[in-house]
């Protein structure tokens, strides 16, 4: 089976925002993004075709692209990107700088105010990777987020989870594994 992790595109945010589970527009370039990603995947601009499973994270900068991919999406909350509870769309200049320090040295195991850590990240994707390689399908496409990517790869390649920072996950782009056989093999990386 083929997973496609891809990452949304550009978004219209102002830089150095903390928008995790915030629903923020699209860079107005989406569609132009969107076919880019297409082309990569060698996927036609329309809709039908073999049956595959598209999923999603519920967050609209992930469903208009997963929409393009295929007719039947399936949202899944798992894959929200991290929660930074009271952090939300604030901009990280007016948090707190001892609290932001403390939180970034302790991202794994600490969580922002009423947010998540990123332990609690790995084991939400977790329970998700467990339901994908049960399924029976040629390819899987995911939509998701940075955070997301990274934890999936983390906990497929069994990483501690600090160590998940290492792989480079740009907007817009896709990641290939391959599982078969009951192990996962790694296709490429932000492509």
């Amino acid at each position: 089976m083929d997973i496609y992790l891809i990452r949304h595109t550009q978004t219209d945010t102002p830089k150095g925002l903390c928008y995790g589970q915030s629903d923020v527009k699209l860079a107005e370039n989406f569609l132009d993004d969107a076919q880019d990603i297409l082309k990569k995947l060698n996927l036609p601009l329309f809709k039908g075709g073999r049956r595959d499973f598209i999923f999603s994270s519920p967050l609209s900068r992930c469903t208009h692209l997963a929409d393009l991919i295929g007719d039947e999406v399936i949202s899944d909350a798992r894959l929200l990107e991290v929660n930074f509870g009271d952090w939300e769309n604030e901009p990280f200049a007016d948090i707190e700088a001892e609290v932001l320090t403390h939180w970034t040295e302790n991202f794994v195991t600490h969580s922002p105010p009423n947010g998540e850590s990123f332990t609690e990240l790995c084991q939400r994707v977790e329970s998700f990777w467990h339901d994908v390689i049960q399924l029976k399908s040629e390819r899987v496409f995911i939509v998701t987020h940075a955070g997301v990517i990274r934890a999936l790869l983390a906990v497929i390649l069994q990483l501690p989870p600090a160590n998940a920072f290492q792989f480079r996950v740009d907007c817009g782009s896709i990641h290939k594994l391959r599982y078969a056989n009951n192990y996962t093999y790694i296709e490429f990386l932000n492509l």
